[in-house]
């Protein structure tokens, strides 16, 4: 039975993020791209002033909302999990060092549909019974397109309340649970056969602080998360630099490894990666997987920005996927390539690969380091998605089943820190995939609005 369910979750994969959805992924930023004339370039500087420029700022929330930055850095802290550290290195076994070029090109491209997808959810948001800001796909679908459309935004909140529970959950807390275990046992701390009591009781422990925040409400997430993202995000870029330094003069060989083997592959792969367009797909798709730029889910946390400027909230959405995959995931590419350590190419590889490149420069223990890392990716990823999961909940259903929802998703990290959990993982990125469609499409139909916002923001004087 699992087999079979295996087999068939195989196929719609391999279909989902196939050629099909490479095509509408990077047709879709290339059309926001140009209608807005590629704002994610022209308007850098600015996204970085409105970003970066208010980490420092003191500003308050009215009741029922957070601060921009609170925001961009909920969306980050589900953006910025074990896809830039497991996904990276996964995307470069199977696809070699060139799937690093297309996961530069689809950021690249992705900042811009983030862009749009924060726009949208800003403008077409609602308030909840309880006068919180509710928004994303399934509401600007809702509100911005013609009925017949609307059966869309259902589908697209039952794939993320179901998405949640693998990608942002159990999968994460299994990378916490991992990470521990490896750095524990490499110091001797405990023995192999103590490893699944210590992992149940890592469950738990996550279990109960995932409830903690999550049952605080958005303010209590944009709260933890504020703090938590800067932090952990600075710890693995110090890290990931020190590599790169140490190893500076591999650079232009491991820059030409990634420029040549975009297009030639088997170049730098020994024939075992040969496909070129594998090298796309693998780039492309650990890119969309990691910035979730086309998916949608990070609208849902801007969504509740206390801002009337929905075009100076897309701001954060540029700097989003531009501090995720063009710094963190080219860092996890460097440490893994500079680093010397071996790459079995054909060959799926995850977190392993990426620790592996820091232990060989700093040596094990630094194994401390990286575990620490991880749980503070992991750890916000899972806060991140369990306000995504509410929001999709809350629009299928009411308000009323948010909280049972929060206990339930809590509970599914005792599963995910205590079992095997290959098929869940494989589910949830087919889920993951599909809730793109329904994304994509809403998006290109609402380009138009987006272009409109745009000019009408930055003919008022915004620069």
């Amino acid at each position: 039975m699992l087999q079979t369910i295996e087999s068939a979750n195989t196929a719609i994969n391999n279909f989902v993020w196939g050629v099909p959805a490479m095509i509408c992924i990077i047709g879709v930023g290339l059309v926001l791209s140009f209608r807005t004339r590629f704002i994610q370039f022209r308007k850098f500087g600015y996204a970085l002033k409105n970003s970066i420029g208010r980490i420092f700022s003191k500003e308050e929330a009215k009741e029922g909302s957070i601060t921009p930055f609170q925001a961009v850095c909920t969306a980050l802290a589900a953006t910025v999990g074990t896809g830039n550290i497991a996904g990276v290195a996964g995307a470069i076994a199977i696809g070699g060092p060139g799937a690093v070029f297309w996961m530069w090109v689809s950021a690249l491209l992705g900042m811009c549909t983030k862009y749009a997808e924060v726009i949208l959810a800003v403008r077409y948001r609602e308030k909840n019974r309880e006068g919180e800001y509710i928004g994303g796909p399934m509401y600007y679908i809702k509100n911005g397109l013609d009925k017949k459309w609307h059966w869309m935004a259902g589908l697209y909140a039952l794939l993320g309340s179901l998405t949640v529970l693998g990608t942002g959950n159990a999968t994460q807390v299994n990378t916490i649970t991992t990470s521990i275990n490896s750095a524990l046992t490499s110091l001797g701390v405990i023995q192999e056969s103590q490893v699944k009591l210590v992992s149940l009781v890592i469950g738990i422990v996550i279990a109960v602080l995932v409830a903690t925040v999550l049952l605080g409400g958005v303010k209590r997430i944009g709260g933890v998360t504020e703090k938590l993202v800067p932090f952990m995000a600075v710890l693995f870029i110090l890290l990931g630099l020190g590599v790169v330094i140490l190893h500076i003069k591999s650079i232009p060989a491991v820059f030409q490894s990634i420029f040549v083997g975009a297009f030639n592959p088997s170049a730098f792969t020994g024939g075992i990666v040969g496909s070129f367009f594998m090298t796309i797909r693998k780039g492309v798709s650990r890119g969309i997987f990691s910035n979730e730029a086309g998916i949608g889910t990070g609208s849902m946390a801007h969504a509740c920005a206390d801002t009337d400027e929905p075009v100076r909230q897309g701001m954060f959405g540029i700097f989003e996927v531009f501090a995720d995959t063009i710094v963190i995931c080219t860092l996890t590419a460097l440490t893994i390539l500079c680093s010397g350590v071996p790459i079995q190419y054909g060959q799926a590889a995850g977190a392993e690969l990426t620790i592996s490149g820091f232990t060989s420069t700093y040596g094990n223990w630094v194994t401390i380091f990286t575990a620490v890392a991880m749980c503070c990716f992991a750890f916000s990823t899972i806060l991140g998605w369990g306000l995504y999961g509410a929001r999709c909940v809350e629009f299928i259903f009411t308000i009323k089943a948010v909280k049972p929802f929060m206990i339930i998703y809590s509970l599914v990290a005792i599963v995910g820190a205590t079992m095997d959990l290959g098929l869940i993982w494989g589910i949830a990125d087919t889920c993951n995939g599909l809730m793109a469609i329904p994304n994509l499409v809403a998006l290109f139909l609402l380009s138009g609005t987006v272009v409109q916002m745009t000019r009408k923001y930055f003919s008022s004087g915004k620069s």
